[in-house]
């Protein structure tokens, strides 16, 4: 059997091919005709057959921490939330939402909550991710709109990246980047970014800008721009409004003031500037770095400003390009899935919209302002006037900041309900009543990526237990509830609507128009191919690029200039906080793990979160590579493991979103992030937060390595996961056991299993060295030292892949390292595909590889999707050249 679906993770939309053979295997290949990847996957997304068990998944409601039935469990939800509205107003309960939905759960929840309860209080975790996106676009252009497509990226001489790690977060389209340059001599690569990122290896120039200031740059380029008279005159007067004020505001700033504002070079703001100048086909690709911020919408404003002057949009080969971080980010958009807007692109405060909604909705009410931002949700549900909260496909006491104030409101709120695929999470543990709903393999619908372009994710998996769709969740408690409307037979039914809603009185004023996609039945509907919005009677077959009429969504039909007045970011540091944390993704991680955290291969490339430092901090700090240091905020604090980097900006550091406490202690990088958010958007701003950095020195330092799932303990450092046919654990102890060889048989549970000890003891040095043969198989090892200095795990995990262990494994393992030459220690893992180690490559490269293609060549490393190649050619320029010959 072969499904076409999509991939669950960032905002590309790749296709996926699914096969599932007879004894019920699964195989994931890239789609080879899905136009977002043409058959390539990222490694999360080649190791999507690995995150399908249903291990730790949720598979029956739970009410109160008890089994019950359906019937049960929705009537509970629907009489609390009805009992919460009748006693203190529609605007006391709340919904909050994820981007993991997909359109049609999407649309039936908005639905609920604004044209029937009657609240806008519904936001979703895309308010963290593409928020300032949105709001720049409708001051912009009048309407929500992305107005190019991934075409556009292979048709440009220019690609500016801002704030965009995109060869880590979105790989598949930064290969496409990759391969538009190597394809086009006259195409160059500019990152703009306080790190140097993996991006960057690919890029012809970085500038490396101080943490907050795009709006100054990209005020630079706007001034430079008209003092060099790069102004599509025609364009501007026929087309837009405003470019007098926009000029005005920003006063005619020179290079010099940008660079020493921004932290540059003037010479490398000039070349850039230049080429932005004399370049006509130029895409500005901009992602978290630009939107997560208290002034992300103007840092939008500001880049689309410098697009209106010099007429670089609706073309092709050219515009800003807004890369959303989630699958169905957009498809949220299309709904009315935030806080402040109404489905199919309308607007909740403008009476004929709300009129429009109504009216086709029958609803007896729809709300009329604009409900609560996330952040500010959960500062309601902390102060007590939201009552209820129905929390899906999200996990917000990890992905949202000063995190434990979001898990105090939890824990403190009336009724909580999740839904969620997964019984135990950071959130999961405050809710009243867990409603379990499908995971990806199971679902049915539709996403839409960041080039609007619609596609359907298809189940090949029977749902699990009583395991259930979020829609059919939503309509069930809807209807309970005594609210008509919401008795969809399936979703494809729910997406016709959708559909119809999009084009109902629609005379072309709003940009969001499915409404040729209004009539398909459920066959059309589960074949529907890719398609980008809008798809009307004119456009029957999607339209790829928008504006190139040049008319707007707009009451003139033009587009809209907006001065940009730079401002500081919120919170700034000082002398107890001297340092900025930004947060992110990595590679092969996504959200909070509650998928990726099930794969060995995806853990492989960073098991433990690691907080990049400028070795001039760390020196100040007093911390050391490889070690643990504590970083604490005004918010709150975390543990993590110390990378030193000259590729860090000085003064900042960056740490992973990922980690929660269901795979780390106090690992958690939300709870000391700043909670401000942009006035306008209500993003918060997750890229600059005042810290400081304190070595976190315990007495002891372990590591556990186990056939066994190994049991967390209660106290000290510790993170846990998947390691090759092992479990891993990375753990400090600040008491000393009385016996050390106890210790270790009780943490890998054979205090009483008959098994063949090796140890190794060093009381003077405190170092000791445990393993567990069974039936000549390797059951477990645990390496005890003072110091963070421990042994290689790669060579350790490999041996319990081994059927029997060698007399020579034996002694490695009482010596603690492989025996010299054997090969066996590959080093941290570079290439999660194919499992190829750092220390792989350098050895190929010793032998005389220059290049990632001839790594490529001998390790398969970089050959399936890319994204280590970044890596690959870090460890190329790092070689000396007195080593490496032709390959």
């Amino acid at each position: 059997m072969s499904v076409k679906t999509t991939c669950p993770y960032c905002g590309v939309g790749c296709g996926i091919l699914v096969e599932k053979d007879s004894s019920g295997a699964v195989r994931v290949k890239g789609d080879p005709s899905h136009p977002a990847n043409f058959g390539r996957l990222c490694g999360k997304g080649s190791a999507l057959a690995e995150t399908i068990g249903l291990e730790g998944r949720l598979l029956e409601p739970l009410v109160d921490g008890q089994p019950a039935q359906w019937d049960d469990a929705l009537d509970h939800v629907a009489e609390r939330f009805n009992r919460v509205i009748r006693e203190h107003g529609p605007d006391a309960v709340a919904f909050y939402v994820s981007g993991q939905l997909l359109t049609e759960d999407y649309y039936v929840v908005n639905k609920l909550a604004k044209g029937f309860v009657g609240t806008a209080n519904i936001d979703t975790n895309s308010r963290l991710c593409m928020a300032s996106s949105v709001v720049g676009h409708k001051r912009a252009f009048g309407s929500d709109t992305v107005p190019g497509c991934y075409e556009d990226i292979e048709l440009a001489d220019l690609l500016v990246l801002v704030g965009s790690n995109a060869a880590w977060c979105h790989p598949i389209l930064h290969q496409r980047m990759l391969a538009a340059k190597a394809n086009n001599p006259n195409c160059r690569i500019v990152v703009l970014d306080p790190r140097r990122t993996a991006t960057c290896e690919g890029a012809d120039l970085h500038l490396p800008l101080r943490s907050g200031s795009d709006s100054v740059l990209f005020n630079g380029l706007l001034a430079f721009l008209a003092q060099r008279e790069a102004i599509d005159g025609a364009f501007v007067g026929n087309s837009t409004t405003g470019v007098e004020a926009a000029l005005q505001q920003a006063g005619g700033q020179t290079v010099g003031e940008t660079a020493a504002t921004c932290g540059l070079t003037e010479g490398a703001v000039e070349l850039f500037f230049d080429w932005f100048t004399r370049t006509e086909r130029v895409v500005t690709l901009y992602s978290q770095g630009v939107n997560q911020s208290t002034s992300g919408v103007d840092k939008v404003n500001a880049i689309i400003n410098c697009h209106l002057l010099t007429g670089r949009i609706g073309r092709p080969g050219m515009g800003p390009f807004s890369l959303t971080g989630q699958p169905n980010a957009m498809g949220g958009r299309e709904v009315g899935g935030l806080a402040n807007q109404l489905a199919a692109h309308m607007e909740i405060e403008n009476p004929k919209h709300r009129d429009i909604v109504q009216r086709f909705w029958q609803s007896p009410v729809v709300a009329d302002t604009a409900g609560l931002k996330a952040v500010d949700m959960f500062d309601a549900i902390a102060e007590g006037r939201i009552k209820a909260v129905w929390i899906m496909s999200t996990n917000p006491a990890v992905s949202l900041p000063d995190a434990n104030r979001v898990r105090a409101a939890l824990e403190a709120c009336d009724f909580v309900v999740v839904s969620d695929c997964m019984q135990h999470t950071d959130t999961t543990r405050h809710a009243h009543v867990l409603l379990p709903a499908l995971a990806w393999g199971e679902k049915d619908g539709t996403v839409t990526n960041s080039e609007r372009r619609i596609s359907r994710q298809r189940p090949f998996l029977p749902a699990p237990g009583s395991a259930r769709a979020d829609w059919w969740i939503i309509c069930n408690v809807a209807s309970r509830m005594g609210f008509a409307g919401f008795d969809h037979a399936g979703a494809a039914e729910i997406f016709r609507e959708h559909a119809a809603l999009s084009g109902f009185e629609n005379d072309g004023s709003r940009d969001f128009d499915i409404s040729a996609l209004g009539t398909l039945d459920d066959r059309a509907y589960d074949r529907l191919p890719p398609v980008q919005w809008p798809v009307t009677r004119e456009y029957p077959t999607g339209t790829p690029r928008m504006f190139e009429t040049r008319r707007f969504f707009t009451p003139d039909r033009k587009a809209r200039f907006v001065p940009v007045k730079p401002r500081p970011p919120r919170n700034s540091t000082s002398r107890e906080f001297p340092l900025v944390l930004n947060t992110g993704r990595i590679r092969d991680q996504w959200h909070t793990m509650t998928r990726t955290g099930k794969s060995a291969r995806l853990l492989a490339h960073m098991f433990e979160p690691r907080a990049e430092f400028h070795p001039d901090d760390a020196r100040l700090a007093g911390l050391e590579d490889d070690a643990l240091a504590r970083l604490s905020s005004p918010w709150g604090e975390m543990v993590t493991r110390v990378s030193v980097t000259a590729e860090q900006r000085r003064g900042c550091v960056f740490v992973p979103m990922h980690w929660n406490n269901e795979y780390a202690a106090d690992g958690r990088v939300n709870a000391l992030v700043n909670p401000a958010t942009d006035p306008l958007s209500g993003q918060p701003e997750s890229k600059h937060t005042p810290v400081k950095a304190d070595p976190y020195a315990p007495k002891w330092h372990a590591f556990i390595l186990s056939r066994r799932e190994i049991e967390r303990p209660a106290a000290g450092y510790w993170v846990h996961g998947k390691a090759g046919t092992s479990w891993r654990m990375e753990l400090t102890i600040d008491e000393r056991p009385a016996s050390w060889r106890d210790w270790a048989r009780a943490r890998l549970g054979l205090e009483d299993a008959d098994v063949e000890w090796i140890a190794y003891r060093d009381p003077t040095a405190g170092r000791f060295r445990y393993a567990a043969v069974q039936d000549g198989r390797l059951q477990g090892c645990v390496f005890i030292a003072p110091d963070h200095k421990l042994v290689s795990r790669s060579w350790l995990i490999g041996l319990f892949a081994e059927d029997e262990i060698s007399p020579t494994a034996r002694m490695s393992l009482l010596t603690g390292r492989p025996p010299q030459g054997s090969g066996q220690d590959i080093g941290p893992i570079v290439c999660s595909c194919f499992g190829v180690g750092q220390h792989q490559i350098s050895s190929e490269i010793q032998k005389g590889a220059t290049s990632v293609d001839a790594i490529g060549r001998q390790l398969k490393a970089g050959t399936n999707c890319g994204a280590c190649k970044p890596e690959i050619s870090k460890l190329l320029s790092r070689a000396p050249a007195a080593e490496a010959q032709p390959a």
